[in-house]
C-alpha cells in the first residue's frame, strides 16, 4: 500500500512538473533603443516616453488603435451634440489608479484642464486649444464643449499626450508614474532599464504577461547578441541594418511596418539664409532621397514630398517637386545671392537614422556650396536647445505623432514657419468634420508646405521590428509611438 501511494505521489510531481514545464512565459524583456527623459507622458515631447507608458500603465478617455482606429478607453461612450460642439463621455465605473485612488470625472476635468493651462508644459497643447469648458455631470459622466467643431477631437484625446492622470499623482509622475493601466510602473534602474508588473486592481481585462522590463540598449550592434542569446526576446524597433542579420533565423519573426513617423530635414525658418524661400528650396532639390534611405534605413523608408504618411488616405504625392538636382540647387543659391555657398550647423540627435543620415545630406549639401558643421547632441540637449529654445540650423528628426500636419501653423513651434494661408487651412480643417473636405483641406495643407520647403521632407520611417517567433500581439505597424504589451502574450 505505501508503494502504491510512493508511485501515485511520483506520478503526480511528474505531472506537475510536466505541466510546469508547458506553461507559456509570462515575462517579457524588450529592447528599446532611447532612453526616456522621465515618465509623465503629459509633460514631455520625446517619444520614448509613450513607448514605454502608453496603454501600458497610462490610459485616456479614447484609445489608438493597432490599425489607427478610435478606441473606447476609459471613457466607455459618448455622444456628441448636433452642432458638434459638445461631447457628453460616460465613464468606466470600479476604475483606480494604481496607488488605490479612485478614478471618476474629477479625474478627466482635473487632466484636461491642466493640459490647456496658461502653465501647463504639455509638449503638444495644440490638442487641447478647441476645449472650452469641461464639466462633470456626475461622477462617472464629463461633458467637454470647444470652442467649435474639431473633426479630429476623438483622435487627439487618444495621444499619449492626453492621458488621464490624477492629482494626488501628478507632480510625481516623472519619475513614479501612476496611471489606471493593466500594467503599473515597479522600478527605473537609470540607464539601464524601467520595469512594469501586472496592475493587481485593473478593472478591465487582465494582462498576460505578469512583468515587462524595458531594456535600454542604446547600441545598435548590440541588439543581435541580445536576441540570440535570449537576453532580449523583442525589439519593437529595430535597427533597420540589422535585419540581414536576423531575417532568415526560424526562431524569429521579422514584421516590417508603417509608422506615422515623417523625418525630415528640419530648418529654422528664421535662420538667416534659411529665411530665404530660394535657400530651402535649394536645400530641397540638392537632397537626394533614395541615397538617405539606402543609407540611413536600409531602403526600407518610403520617400515623402511633404508632412503625411504613405500609410494616410489622405496622403498626396509630392516627392516630384524635388527632384534631386544638384544643378538647380546652384543657381537657386546663386539667385539668393550666395553663389558662393555658407556654412551652417546640423545638430543630430541619437537614432541611427539621424546620424547616419546626417552624414549623407552633409556630404550633398556639400556639393551644392553648403558647408555644415555636424554636432551630435543627447536626446535631453535636443529637447532643450532645438525644440525649446529654437538655437539651430539644421537639424534631423521623425515626427511619430500621428496626423501631425498642424505643427507647422503653431507659432512657438522649433520650425519658425509663419504662413497666413498655411493657418487658414488648418483653422479651416480643425472646424470640418465631414471626411471628404476634410481629404481636400489636407492635400491643400500638404501642397504648401512642400512648396515652402519648410523643411527637406525625406521619408516616412519604417517600422522594423525583430522578436522571438512565440510571442504574439506586438504591433506590426506604429500608428502612434507605443508599445502596447495590453494583448502580448507567449504560446508554446
Amino acid at each position: 500500500m505505501k508503494l502504491w501511494k510512493t508511485i501515485l505521489a511520483a506520478a503526480a510531481l511528474t505531472l506537475a512538473a510536466g505541466t510546469s514545464a508547458m506553461a507559456a512565459r509570462t515575462d517579457l524583456v524588450i529592447g528599446i533603443t532611447l532612453e526616456p527623459p522621465h515618465l509623465d507622458p503629459t509633460a514631455g515631447a520625446a517619444a520614448a516616453i509613450d513607448e514605454v507608458l502608453y496603454a501600458n500603465v497610462f490610459e485616456g478617455l479614447t484609445r489608438i488603435g493597432p490599425n489607427g482606429e478610435v478606441l473606447p478607453d476609459l471613457a466607455e461612450s459618448w455622444a456628441i451634440s448636433d452642432d458638434g460642439k459638445v461631447y457628453t463621455f460616460k465613464l468606466h465605473t470600479g476604475v483606480k489608479f494604481h496607488d488605490g485612488t479612485d478614478f471618476n470625472a474629477d479625474d478627466v476635468k482635473f487632466s484636461l484642464d491642466r493640459a490647456r493651462a496658461a502653465n501647463s508644459v504639455n509638449a503638444q497643447k495644440g490638442l487641447f486649444a478647441a476645449i472650452d469648458k469641461v464639466d462633470v455631470v456626475d461622477p462617472a459622466t464629463v461633458k467637454v464643449t470647444l470652442k467649435n467643431p474639431q473633426g479630429s477631437f476623438l483622435h487627439n484625446m487618444g495621444w499619449g499626450d492626453a492621458v488621464i492622470v490624477a492629482p494626488e499623482s501628478a507632480d510625481t509622475n516623472k519619475e513614479k508614474p501612476v496611471g489606471t493601466g493593466p500594467f503599473k510602473f515597479q522600478s527605473w534602474a537609470k540607464g539601464s532599464s524601467i520595469t512594469l508588473v501586472k496592475s493587481d486592481n485593473y478593472s478591465g481585462i487582465p494582462a498576460f504577461l505578469d512583468k515587462a522590463e524595458f531594456r535600454i540598449v542604446t547600441d545598435a550592434a548590440a541588439a543581435v547578441p541580445a536576441l540570440l542569446s535570449g537576453d532580449v526576446q523583442a525589439f519593437p524597433f529595430f535597427d533597420p541594418d540589422s535585419v540581414a542579420q536576423i531575417r532568415d533565423d526560424p526562431r524569429f519573426k521579422v514584421a516590417i511596418g508603417s509608422t506615422e513617423g515623417e523625418t525630415i530635414l528640419a530648418i529654422n525658418n528664421k535662420q538667416p539664409p534659411f529665411d530665404k524661400l530660394l535657400v530651402r528650396q535649394a536645400i530641397s532639390f540638392a537632397l537626394d532621397r533614395k541615397a538617405i534611405i539606402d543609407g540611413a534605413s536600409a531602403g526600407l523608408g518610403v520617400p515623402i514630398g511633404s508632412h503625411m504618411s504613405p500609410a494616410s488616405k489622405a496622403y498626396v504625392d509630392l516627392t516630384g517637386l524635388y527632384p534631386h538636382n544638384v544643378a538647380k540647387a546652384k543657381d537657386l543659391l546663386k539667385e539668393a545671392g550666395l553663389e558662393n555657398g555658407f556654412k551652417a550647423t546640423l545638430k543630430l540627435p541619437p537614432p541611427s537614422y539621424a546620424r547616419l543620415g546626417g552624414e549623407i545630406i552633409a556630404s550633398q549639401l556639400r556639393d551644392v556650396g553648403i558647408d555644415l558643421e555636424i554636432i551630435p547632441v543627447e536626446w535631453a540637449q535636443w529637447l532643450d536647445q532645438v525644440f525649446t529654445k529654437k538655437e539651430y540650423d539644421l537639424t534631423i528628426v521623425s515626427h511619430t505623432e500621428p496626423n501631425d500636419i498642424d505643427i507647422y501653423s503653431r507659432k512657438d513651434y522649433y520650425f519658425n514657419y509663419d504662413n497666413p494661408a498655411f493657418d487658414k487651412i488648418i483653422s479651416e480643417l480643425n472646424l470640418t468634420s465631414d471626411a471628404a473636405k476634410r481629404m481636400t483641406l489636407l492635400g491643400e495643407a500638404q501642397k504648401v508646405l512642400a512648396d515652402d520647403a519648410v523643411v527637406g521632407f525625406l521619408y516616412e520611417l519604417p517600422k522594423v521590428g525583430v522578436w522571438d517567433a512565440k510571442l504574439q500581439g506586438l504591433w506590426e505597424n506604429a500608428p502612434i509611438q507605443a508599445n502596447d504589451l495590453t494583448k502580448v502574450k507567449w504560446t508554446e
